[in-house]
């Protein structure tokens, strides 16, 4: 993500507030690494959207998606 850097405190503080979203790293110019997660109520897709709302937010990109289908884990007691 890359905020205005007079917003990234703010845009840091509510990103962080956000189920399913981890702040991984910021630079001194507004740049920040994060990690969206699907939470119960909400895809991953829908978090990315909200970020785009945050006031200062210049852009979004996303960089890497991975999908797991969960249904075919093996429970690490079973192993």
């Amino acid at each position: 993500m890359h905020v205005a850097k007079d917003k990234a405190d703010a845009a840091r503080s509510e990103m962080t507030g956000m189920a399913g979203v981890e702040v991984h790293a910021a630079t001194d110019d507004g740049k920040f690494v994060v990690v969206v997660e699907d939470i119960d109520d909400k895809r991953a897709s829908d978090q990315i959207m909200a970020l785009h709302q945050i006031p200062g937010v210049i852009s979004v990109t996303l960089n890497y998606h991975h999908f797991e289908d969960l249904s075919q884990r093996v429970p690490l007691a079973s192993r």
